[in-house]
């Protein structure tokens, strides 16, 4: 991937969730709740505070990640689906 994020910005890959089946319901793909877990592709330098200092991200490239369900700014590179998100819009590191 040729796409680098700026400041504390993470470009994230969308974990495909599990699919489950009751009985003989079948689930149209448009009703299916959006994955809330990700694995980090590629992660900015970081937000610069007041003073010049560039904060140290906590994430890093491989990281498993849960994240909001609404979070981010969905894109297409290279046919692949990929989340765009700040540092802070994530939960929690698997």
């Amino acid at each position: 991937m040729n796409v680098k994020p700026l400041a504390d910005r993470v470009i994230v890959k969308p974990l495909e969730a599990a699919e489950v089946k009751k009985g003989s319901i079948i689930i149209p793909d448009t009703a299916k709740e959006k994955p809330q877990q990700g694995e980090v592709i590629a992660v900015g330098p970081g937000k610069v505070d007041e003073k010049g200092a560039r904060q140290a991200m906590e994430v890093k490239v491989g990281d498993k990640v849960l994240y909001g369900k609404y979070s981010g700014t969905e894109v297409t590179i290279d046919g692949d689906e990929y989340l765009i998100m700040r540092e802070s819009d994530i939960l929690a590191v698997i």
